[in-house]
Parts: C-alpha cells; structure tokens; sequence
C-alpha cells in the first residue's frame, strides 16, 4: 500500500531537528521537539496555532529529549554536555548535570542519547555521550545518581520501562544492555550488532522481548534477547530499505506502533516512511517522501497521529537542502494493523 504524505506543518525551523516526543500525559496532542537552534519547541498538533512555546536552553545545539512522566518537564541534552530541565509552566530551566569529556577543546562530552526511566523509577533520566559514559540522573537532586563507561561512543539508545532496562549501541558496533532496577546501571549483555555498518538508531520492541536497529547501511536488523533467558519468537534477522536505485541511505529512526506492537515505522535520509510487520516480515504501507531527510519520529498515545521531522542531516555534506520543517500526519490503522497469513 502506497500512501500520500498528506501531512500538516507544526512549524518551520532554521536549524536541523534533532528529537521530537509527545508528552507522556493521557490522550496529550502537546509534542515536544528539539533543534540544532538550541531551542525546545512545543506543539499542541490538536490546534489551529500549534506553536505553544519556543525556549532557548543555552547549551548550544541540542541532539536529545526526553518527557518524563512524573512531571510536566521537558529535560534536553546538549552538545556542550548538559543535561538540562524546563518547566512548562513557568518556562525556567535549570541544569540537572553535565557529561565532561577527556579534552574540554572537544565535543566529545555531547550528550547523544537522553530518555526517561519511566515506571518504578519515573524520577530517573539515563544519559549517554560521546564520551563513552551512561549517567543516571534524579531529577529531584542536583547531582548523578550513577555512572558507567560505555565501549564506545553512544550513537543511539532506548529504554524498555516495563522490564527497567536500557539498550545502548556505541561505536565498534557494539549494543550495551543494562539493568537499572536497583537504582544502578549494571551491564547484563554486551554484545556485537548483527548489522555490519554503523547503528543510526535503536528501539525495544514493545513487550522488550527485542530490539530493531537501523543501520547507515540502508538496512534494519531486528534481534533478540536469548543470553538475558527471554525466549525469541524467531530467529533474527536484517532486511534492505531506504534505498532507490543504487543509491543506499541512512535509517535514522525507527518509532513502534502503540497499539499495533509488532509494527514499527522507518525514517530515511531518502525522506521516505515506510511501515513494517516485525514478527511477519511484510513492508505494510510506504508514505511518499518528504522533501528532505526524516531525522525524528514520534506516534502519539494511540498511534492516530504520526510526528515527521522533515530535517536535513547532512548525509551529503553542507549543501542548499529544503527548509526544515516539523509535521504531523494522520495514521490509520489500516495502514498499520498486520496482515493475516
């Protein structure tokens, strides 16, 4: 099935987007969203005038968000290494913490990778840079709770909040898992991604009992956790994507269906989506291109509604590209609901 990318525009940026999130509220149209601007944008998509707020975080350009379900917060990860905290109400921010590199000439303290810990630990952010280290941060508390070397760089994470786990792939295409139950990060299973380019981007599937990785490579691979004792519902295996003609392209980004669990959506630096059925194998709907790459997804409570960052991520170096731009598109289940065999 090949569908139009009848979408509506949230807001044009002048900077790349590099994350966007939907508050973690009950049936919440607000969707939050960070840039290369060093701004947090947040858009009510259920609004005639989606823009809600624009804040400056004054860390520089801003790669990672997350919305932690305990407060109405919004906490960013800076390319300078913070980690820092906005109230909505009030629009103050203030810092949590900061990742530090081996040579402060360097950029290498970005934080990459940010996410809440949700559930039982609903006050915990984990973080990762480009300084090889994971932190766990307490909101409520002006310093880390924990902090762990990684064996590389973190390119991409994720976190499974029903089992408190967290899935980190760095560079040496390695994917860290850590157990964070006990308030701490403790690595259970350190193991080599199944895809042979760099990780772009990884997601858990919903129940945790796997991943799907995105690779540089135009490819995604979805894995399995048997060294944790969770019994694989089939083997692993990879699959071709986001390419046209002889021209390969990055996945950037990968987001699961809510309600439809085995289903999952890809971005490219191609500027297409596609949708695919995990546990059957199917490609279920493409959505034609967008006029750039898509560097961020985002579904909403229900998976009614997809978030697009339109954004170019200069796969091809500093050229004239389309404005970037955020959208929202209506899904419907027909598009995503798996296929019967």
């Amino acid at each position: 099935m090949t569908q139009t990318a009848d979408s509506k525009s949230l807001a044009k940026v002048a900077d790349g987007v590099s994350s966007l999130s939907y508050l973690p509220k009950e049936k919440s149209s607000l969707l939050a969203s960070t840039c290369w601007d060093g701004s947090v944008r947040l858009h009510d998509t259920s609004a005639d005038i989606p823009a809600v707020m624009v804040h400056q975080m004054d860390s520089g350009p801003l790669l990672s968000l997350a919305t932690p379900e305990s407060t109405s917060t919004i906490a960013t990860g800076g390319l300078d290494g913070s980690i820092r905290l906005l109230d909505i109400a009030s629009t103050t921010s203030r810092l949590i913490g900061r990742h530090v590199a081996s040579d402060p000439k360097t950029t290498g303290a970005a934080c990459s990778c940010l996410q809440s810990m949700g559930g039982e630990n609903e006050s915990l952010l984990v973080s990762a840079s480009w300084s090889k280290k994971l932190v766990l941060w307490d909101i409520r508390s002006p310093s880390s709770v924990f902090e762990t070397e990684l064996p590389g760089k973190a390119f991409a994470m994720d976190v499974d909040q029903s089992h408190q786990r967290v899935v980190v792939a760095t560079s040496g295409r390695r994917n860290c898992f850590l157990d964070i139950r006990r308030g701490k990060a403790d690595l259970v299973l350190d193991r080599e991604s199944s895809l042979k380019f760099q990780t772009r981007c990884v997601k858990f599937f919903p129940e945790g009992t796997g991943i799907a990785l995105g690779s540089v490579e135009g490819r995604v691979g979805i894995e399995f956790l048997d060294e944790l004792g969770i019994a694989a519902p089939m083997k692993r295996y990879a699959f071709k994507c986001h390419r046209v003609n002889d021209t390969v392209y990055p996945v950037n980004c990968i987001t699961f269906h809510p309600r439809f669990r085995s289903s999952f959506v890809t971005g490219g630096c191609d500027g297409a989506l596609f949708i695919w059925d995990g546990m059957n194998k199917k490609k279920l709907t493409t959505i034609s291109s967008f006029p750039t790459s898509i560097s961020s997804l985002a579904f909403n409570w229900d998976g009614t509604e997809l978030a697009v960052a339109s954004s170019y991520t200069f796969e091809e170096g500093d050229r004239d590209h389309p404005q970037d731009e955020i959208l929202v598109r209506k899904v419907l289940d027909s598009e995503c609901q798996p296929k019967r065999k």
